[in-house]
């Protein structure tokens, strides 16, 4: 029966899962809405609004970024990454299969973003070095995060979600290794499938070290010549007519032999100046016409005409979640704050070349970026401060880790494993003590471990629980569950879970994994109850489908930062990642009632 209660709830979830899927707001900035609009409404209260922050499975998670960026920082897992990536020149499928199992091993103990992160750059210096396709190296990488991150209940942020869930319900939590069984056949064939189909359907395009090319710079890069009567003499460069109207990135002005790379905007330009420029090509026409101004023509560029002593290009990718998310790079005043030009952008395979400092940046566009190398070591200490903002993916080396303390992360994380997994402690209390830990031996600063938490996330994970909450309270997930029962309940559970796991899979796809098990949860634990059986078999469909999402560039954070670092089309993930999703829903559906029985 439909109440007023469960009416606003469902009308709520709509809105919720279109603004999830179509990213117009921030996912945080969605959970916080869903929170106001159910405490406004009187659907719950303001305590039971709030109770996500406190949470165990969100503390767990906060806490696990900050593990994580501990062990990034003491350059573990850096120095596992170039002993690889030394494999390729001697055999690519060797190679390919040691990545592959080690950043999955490694992505089951902690967060599998970072490990993505770090070997993104090493695996682009072996593919230039080796002369492999870059694109065959980065899916399989991105995937095997995914592999590994089922096997425990720290592999990801949504194995934690959905055992806090569990836990708020009055069920057990999951174990440490709890679900290793299947994320191991996972796991296995998930590799598996990769070396025999998977990579061979992975296009060989050209993705190699020239950025230039890459990024089909050619047209959009020339040089110009101030005459005596140009308006831009005896004017700034911020105030020149260059500037101003036909906005124009001066990337270098050689005067009397000297050569200033990546003038000031203060810098006033002279006549016989000689300004190397980035512009459109409707900009180059304009300034053909223009008086005072000679147009060198036939002009090639490569890197090497760019970089020099003094600058160097890079390829970075906006972080998931990133700061940046939604602004321009002229309101982010990237050149004055960074040292750095950005040249062109790939947005969702396609390159801008056009208007850049006006486009609208989102998490997975990459950048192609001037920045003087004596600001570089800044943007590279980004990275390793947790500052969520982008990653630099070219391989232009890492800044100073704390090798010291590679010992004493490594043996407290394990530490926090086994008291966890003999529970000694539970999982939140073990990953709190491990933090301390390491803030007390100066492993990780306490700011560097606030910038370390993805604040997004935690309060995507709170907000999106109030639905949870509200869902249950206000009887909408009996009344979902009830007509999933109609449909298909007569087939019995293992219908349910085939149904389950599809669901949350295909939503995975289209919004945030953490949003769409916060989501399902409650309905499958209403289920679960209606039909009285146990709920876990029901769970674990929801928890392996959140995490295990291949078929689209978006669904999963891994494969939107590779995305167009290797160069791929938004059909490539459906060619690979499609045949997997369905080998793994099967696996799913036969083996779940197996190691989780109803």
């Amino acid at each position: 029966m439909f109440t007023t209660e469960i009416i606003i709830v469902l009308v709520v979830l709509v809105l919720a899962v279109v603004m999830f899927a179509t990213e117009k707001f921030s996912v945080d900035v969605v959970a916080l809405i869903i929170m106001a609009v159910l405490i406004v409404t009187g659907i719950i209260s303001p305590e039971q609004g709030v109770s996500g922050f406190s949470n165990s499975a969100t503390v767990t998670v906060a806490a696990m970024f900050i593990l994580s960026a501990a062990l990034f920082k003491s350059g573990a897992v850096v120095g596992l990454g170039n002993k690889l990536a030394s494999l390729f020149q001697y055999n690519f499928w060797i190679a390919i299969v040691a990545t592959m199992v080690t950043v999955g091993v490694v992505s089951a103990f902690i967060n599998n973003t970072p490990v993505v992160a770090i070997f993104i750059p090493i695996l682009a210096g072996a593919a230039a070095k080796s002369g492999h396709s870059l694109g065959r190296m980065l899916m399989p990488l991105s995937y095997a995060s995914m592999f590994g991150g089922v096997c425990t209940l720290i592999g990801t942020s949504t194995n934690i979600l959905v055992s806090g869930i569990a836990a708020d319900n009055g069920l057990e939590p999951f174990s440490m290794f709890e679900m290793s069984k299947l994320g191991l056949i996972f796991f296995i064939v998930g590799i598996t499938y990769m070396l025999l189909i998977g990579i061979r359907l992975i296009p060989n395009r050209e993705n190699g070290g020239d950025l230039v090319k890459k990024f089909g710079m050619g047209d959009y890069l020339t040089e110009i010549i101030l005459m005596e009567n140009a308006p831009s003499v005896g004017k700034t460069i911020k105030e020149s007519p260059l500037k101003k109207n036909l906005d124009i990135d001066i990337l270098e002005v050689s005067r009397n032999k000297v050569k200033y790379f990546m003038p000031g905007e203060q810098m006033v330009l002279e006549k016989g100046d000689i300004l190397k420029v980035r512009c459109d090509l409707q900009r180059v026409k304009e300034l053909k016409e223009r008086e005072g101004i000679m147009l060198k023509t036939d002009l090639k560029f490569d890197d090497k005409d760019i970089q020099n002593e003094e600058v160097i290009l890079v390829e970075a990718v906006i972080a998931t979640n990133s700061e940046f998310e939604g602004k321009t790079v002229k309101e982010i005043s990237f050149r004055q704050k960074y040292g750095a030009t950005v040249l062109a952008i790939r947005h969702r395979g396609e390159i801008m070349r056009e208007k850049v400092a006006n486009t609208v940046l989102r998490s997975g566009d990459t950048l192609l970026i001037e920045v003087r190398r004596d600001r570089l070591d800044f943007l590279r200490q980004l990275q390793l401060h947790g500052r969520n903002t982008f990653l630099i993916v070219s391989e232009v080396g890492f800044p100073e880790f704390k090798k010291d303390k590679i010992i004493l992360v490594t043996v407290t994380i394990m530490g926090i494993i086994a008291v966890a997994s003999m529970n000694l402690l539970p999982i939140m209390v073990a990953a709190l003590v491990g933090c301390i830990i390491l803030i007390v031996t100066n492993c990780i600063s306490m700011e560097e471990a606030y910038k370390a938490i993805d604040w997004k996330v935690i309060f995507l994970l709170a907000g999106a629980m109030s639905l949870g909450v509200a869902l249950d309270s206000s009887g909408a997930a009996k009344l979902i569950s009830d007509f999933l029962i109609n449909i298909v309940g007569s087939l019995g559970p293992v219908a349910i879970v085939a149904v389950l796991y599809l669901l949350t899979s295909m939503m995975t796809e289209t919004m945030s994994n953490n949003a769409s098990a916060v989501l399902l949860a409650p309905i499958a634990i209403a289920a679960a109850f209606t039909m009285e059986v146990d709920p876990r078999p029901f769970l674990m469909a929801i928890t392996f489908a959140a995490s295990s999402s291949f078929m689209t560039p978006i669904g999963y954070q891994t494969n939107t930062m590779i995305y167009g670092t290797g160069n791929y089309k938004f059909m490539d993930f459906v060619k690979v990642g499609g045949p997997l999703n369905i080998i793994f829903w099967i696996i799913a559906t036969l083996m779940i009632p197996v190691f989780f029985p109803f």
